[in-house]
């Protein structure tokens, strides 16, 4: 009879665990996110990936979120648009109450259109893009990375405190490379400035002799390094060294990228770049010295993209007291003065009405290498 009885004591109690399995897998907080692990946009989307990984890592740490662990569904879309629209189905078939984006513009774009249709919240932490939210209404769709146009009205506002009256451009010939190009010369004709020359480094060049020589020629008061190719900057930088140009050099946010520590070693002290990441904020400081802890790796800018979008998708959820799509929406619409790692000291995101895009339009900041380090903040905000 003893072992009759414990034998069924165990079915029972195994029955019960099948029973309880999917519960309590029910019970996490599902959140989506699709970046590019192979495609063009890898080397920006998988560092802010890596970001929003150690978020949920942190939350789930911490007791996750409304009492409930965190799940974070990860899809590649390989930068491809139909595949990030199929990437964003899949998600919302998962049971995703919020999916995070950190692929190209037109895959971000694309996913939309998913997003739209089944209500589920989106946002894309770290993409610049101007249209992101106004080529699509979308409300249930938010961007909190700083817009393009922030910016270059951060650096343009450094270079007005500089009193600078002429300057010169250089750029590469790719389209957001031009793209850009045009956008600095806008604003900097806007802003009074003169553009005494402007000049292009094609892609796969061996030298930037030439056109630097004619910058050189043409004698500045500072120099705008306005393209996104590194290998063309890198070649940019080595000849304004070789020539012996002692103009100040301004970089945009591409020059924020750790990878330039590398590929220009012993070329970038005393340049001046863009960048939405301070490293003696408080709340930055607490990062670097936790993800550091965790990973082994310092992070930057682009990893705390990642650890910002995640917590700002937490917070709504949190708010919203759980998973429906429309209160999460409400809550993510709703969001006020919310500090995170990204931004200035000071810097808060928020959306105010009828307005998806959530970053501070004074929260960029202009940092400038010691060496071959990022170093410290020399200006804040556009004003």
């Amino acid at each position: 009879m003893t072992s009759r009885f414990l034998n069924r004591a165990r079915t029972a109690v195994a029955a019960a665990l099948v029973l309880l399995a999917p519960v309590a897998f029910a019970q996490t907080i599902k959140i989506g996110l699709i970046t590019d692990k192979v495609g063009p946009a890898k080397g920006y989307a998988e560092p802010v990936a890596q970001g929003a990984i150690y978020a949920v890592k942190e939350l789930n740490a911490k007791g996750g979120l409304l009492g409930r662990q965190v799940e974070l569904l990860v899809e590649d879309d390989q930068g491809k648009p139909d595949v990030s629209a199929t990437a964003a189905r899949k998600l919302v078939d998962a049971g995703a109450a919020f999916i995070l984006s950190v692929s190209l513009t037109p895959a971000t774009q694309q996913a939309q259109s998913v997003t739209l249709e089944t209500k589920t919240p989106h946002m894309t932490p770290s993409n610049s893009g101007d249209t992101l939210t106004t080529q699509i209404v979308n409300p249930n769709f938010w961007q909190t990375g700083p817009l393009a146009s922030t910016q270059i009205a951060t650096l343009l506002s450094y270079a007005r405190n500089k009193n600078y009256k002429k300057v010169a451009l250089i750029t590469d010939n790719s389209d957001l490379g031009q793209l850009t190009n045009r956008f600095f010369k806008a604003g900097l004709e806007k802003s009074g400035i003169q553009v005494v020359s402007e000049e292009v480094v094609p892609g796969g060049s061996t030298t930037a002799d030439p056109q630097m020589q004619k910058v050189r020629a043409a004698n500045p008061d500072a120099l705008f390094m306005t393209g996104v190719l590194t290998p063309e900057n890198a070649l940019i930088l080595r000849s304004y060294r070789q020539l012996g140009l002692k103009t100040p050099v301004l970089g945009n946010y591409n020059l924020s990228i750790p990878v330039y520590s590398t590929v220009a070693k012993g070329l970038m002290d005393g340049v001046v770049f863009v960048d939405a990441f301070d490293p003696n904020k408080a709340e930055t400081k607490r990062f670097i010295e936790a993800f550091k802890k965790d990973t082994g790796n310092e992070p930057y800018n682009l990893n705390g993209y990642g650890y910002d979008g995640l917590m700002l998708a937490a917070d709504a959820i949190k708010r919203a007291g759980g998973t429906d799509k429309e209160k999460v929406r409400e809550a993510m619409q709703a969001t006020k003065s919310f500090t995170g790692v990204m931004g200035g000291v000071g810097a808060v995101y928020g959306f105010a009405d009828g307005k998806r895009t959530g970053f501070d339009t004074n929260g960029m900041v202009v940092r400038v290498y010691e060496g071959d380090k990022q170093g410290k903040v020399v200006h804040v905000g556009a004003k």
